[in-house]
């Protein structure tokens, strides 16, 4: 008998939009290779696999792959890999569950609508702020003008437990037109712990929305992301720091995907507490497909 797996698609309420994730079931058994094999089967941004029975306080351990390598936090695996965990092994309501990762233990509260998780809110670590770069040198990675970065806000390295470089653009029209240029894009994440770039700009696709934006991760097999929970918390932790919104709360809304034809919704919330940033971020998930490991 082959593992169970499970596809869905997270931060959409509609099929065949967000961010897909394979879930693996009941996967104590596989080696590293496997695992890593596997997720390039696949070949979605990330695949996880739940590597323990659960406890008494629905905590399961879980490790992410993308198709090139493990990392060891991702927003989107959390919540799809939560959805799964509730649907089809703990099997009644429960209002948190905690994903046990290599990043530390994420905790996920659910709620519902005719007994079936409606949105899902996971708490990211504490974001960490650990450099800034020149506003020339990433545009060149983004093949962009200078002037199409809103210098009035830093491009800065920030972590809720995968780094990603924060961009604030001025504008939608270079955000579709952003283009990452592969050699100045390897020169960049050589020399750095952030392997991502996320940029966004102010200017939303849809009504009610905040922001939207764009994810590159060419190293981690991802040449763009339709879908980045980890990345959004982090930008949710940079706009509470610098006061993009003239607050020290925030509760947004990012558009996200639509460059390539996976329109996403995900929802952030930050409060400075003190000296620290709290960051929830949510949104919802379909069910799309599941089978068997054979």
């Amino acid at each position: 008998m082959g593992l169970p797996f499970y596809i869905v698609d997270v931060f959409t309420g509609t099929k065949y939009t967000g961010n897909q994730l394979a879930v693996v079931c009941d996967a104590w058994d596989l080696s590293d290779a496997s695992m890593q094999e596997i997720a390039r089967e696949m070949h979605f941004s990330e695949t996880t696999f739940i590597r323990s029975e659960g406890t008494a306080d629905n905590s399961f351990c879980v490790r992410i792959f993308t198709p090139e390598h493990e990392v060891p936090f991702a927003g989107h695996p959390v919540l799809g890999t939560a959805y799964i965990l509730q649907t089809k092994k703990i099997r009644r309501p429960v209002g948190d569950i905690v994903i046990d990762l290599a990043a530390g233990r994420i905790p996920v509260s659910l709620t519902y609508q005719n007994g079936i998780p409606d949105t899902l809110w996971m708490r990211q670590n504490t974001p960490v702020f650990t450099g800034t770069f020149p506003p020339a040198a990433i545009a060149r990675v983004l093949s962009l003008s200078e002037e199409t970065i809103d210098t009035r806000f830093p491009v800065e390295e920030v972590s809720t437990g995968l780094p990603v470089i924060i961009v604030p653009l001025k504008t939608r029209k270079a955000l579709s037109e952003a283009k990452i240029d592969r050699d100045e894009y390897n020169r960049l994440v050589r020399s750095n712990d952030a392997k991502a770039i996320f940029i966004f700009c102010p200017e939303p696709y849809q009504p009610g929305s905040t922001f939207s934006a764009r994810m590159f991760a060419d190293y981690y097999g991802v040449p763009e992301d339709p879908a980045t929970g980890s990345a959004n918390g982090c930008l949710a932790g940079y706009l509470v720091s610098h006061r993009y919104l003239g607050s020290d709360a925030i509760d947004i809304r990012v558009d996200q995907g639509y460059e390539i034809n996976r329109p996403s919704l995900l929802r952030s919330r930050a409060v400075l507490r003190g000296d620290t940033i709290e960051v929830f971020v949510g949104g919802n998930v379909v069910m799309i497909a599941e089978g068997e490991l054979v």
